[in-house]
């Protein structure tokens, strides 16, 4: 946080130490998870680094493919850093030991090499790559040596219940070996307001991501005041469950909020990938199962347009019951839909003994779209 820099925290579900629960209680961004079958739930050019401390994840197994996941998901020229075994195995352990740690971090420097990663650091037991920019020389590189192979016709952008394979994520096809695939992206906080290059690739005009934001300026403005708390630095988990390019959370930057930007995978449009190269954080998720969290963990849940989106796939008792597990004591409820959802959606939440209040948006009386507001400090 020093660095103004946004963390996502990843760790598996553990009965003896809930390290995700631990980092939501602290305030800071985080999400059960872990490598298995399944690509994690991000799409492809996430992320300027990844971190791994004694993950213990077996990253030379299974062809690679857990690195090779790692890679999908960093920018071109992000950065994996990685400590503990086997980097350093010569200081840290002896006898027979050795052997076993010196070929292991050789299999993973030869597994580094065949996705075109250079190693730019190594001291005591932390070792940096970065990815490159591109892959026009990875490409020269693997016709000659056979090396890993590419993906072929498969979405690098698919992130829910999509497995995992044996091969490497493409990067865009670029002219010059020195240009970055898929377009750089400006420096943060900038990069928050502008248009980054995959909103081109979406179809997406400047002209209407600026529209957008201007959009979700006015309607956290107007949240400030029917939610006066949202101002007092109350909050400081929020989940937006149906986020589109971030417009909610990137309004809210100028509270110290963070928001987990939420895109239910079967979206009209799929543009987790935008809000993250917006600099904001994100997932893909279908609100008819559980979230990958704690019970608890979020002060604030914003839901635009949910309830009618899944009112043909799900009960949506079932979706209130979920927002109920992970909402905080004396948490608050933005729920934003068509009037004649608001008016269900009111009678579940009376018999959940929510009290919530329906009131007009910011577009008056006469719009067809309101607010039901849950405020359970009340």
């Amino acid at each position: 946080m020093d660095y103004n820099i946004l963390t996502m925290s990843l760790a598996p579900s553990d009965k003896h130490e809930a390290q995700v629960q631990l980092a939501l209680e602290r305030g800071v961004p985080a999400m059960l998870g872990m490598l298995s079958i399944h690509r994690l739930p991000f799409p492809s050019r996430s992320f300027d680094m990844a971190h791994c401390a004694r993950c213990l994840v077996q990253w030379t197994k299974y062809d690679g493919l857990y690195l090779m996941e790692i890679d999908r998901v960093l920018r071109p020229g992000g950065y994996w850093v990685f400590s503990g075994p086997p980097i350093n195995w010569k200081a840290t352990y002896k006898g027979s030991e050795v052997g076993a740690q010196e070929l292991e971090q050789a299999r993973l420097e030869d597994l580094a090499v065949r996705l075109c990663w250079k190693k730019v650091a190594e001291k005591g037991a932390i070792a940096v790559w970065r990815k490159p920019n591109n892959h026009i020389h990875c490409i020269i590189k693997s016709r000659i040596w056979k090396s890993a192979q590419f993906c072929i016709n498969s979405d690098p952008d698919a992130g829910w219940y999509k497995k995992m394979e044996p091969c490497i994520t493409p990067l865009l096809n670029v002219t010059d070996i020195h240009d970055i695939s898929g377009g750089s992206l400006e420096k943060w906080p900038k990069r928050l307001n502008i248009a980054p290059p995959r909103t081109k690739i979406e179809g997406i005009s400047g002209a209407a991501f600026k529209e957008d934001n201007q959009l979700w300026k006015r309607r956290v403005r107007y949240y400030g005041i029917i939610l006066k708390s949202l101002t007092k630095g109350r909050y400081r988990n929020i989940v937006d469950m149906n986020a589109g390019m971030g417009g909610f959370a990137a309004a809210l930057t100028q509270y110290p909020v963070w928001v987990m930007n939420v895109l239910p995978y079967d979206a009209k449009q799929n543009n987790l990938s935008i809000v993250f190269d917006r600099g904001l954080i994100g997932t893909y998720m279908n609100w008819c199962e559980a979230f990958s969290t704690y019970p608890r963990t979020y002060d604030l849940i914003h839901a635009h347009g949910v309830f009618s989106m899944y009112m043909d796939k799900c009960s949506i008792l079932d979706i209130f019951l979920e927002m109920h597990r992970i909402l905080r004591p004396e948490g608050a409820v933005i729920i934003r839909d068509h009037v004649d959802t608001i008016v269900a959606v009111k009678g579940i939440a009376e018999k959940m003994r929510w009290n919530g209040r329906v009131l007009h948006s910011e577009n008056g009386a006469f719009h067809p779209e309101k607010i039901l507001l849950i405020d359970t400090s009340d």
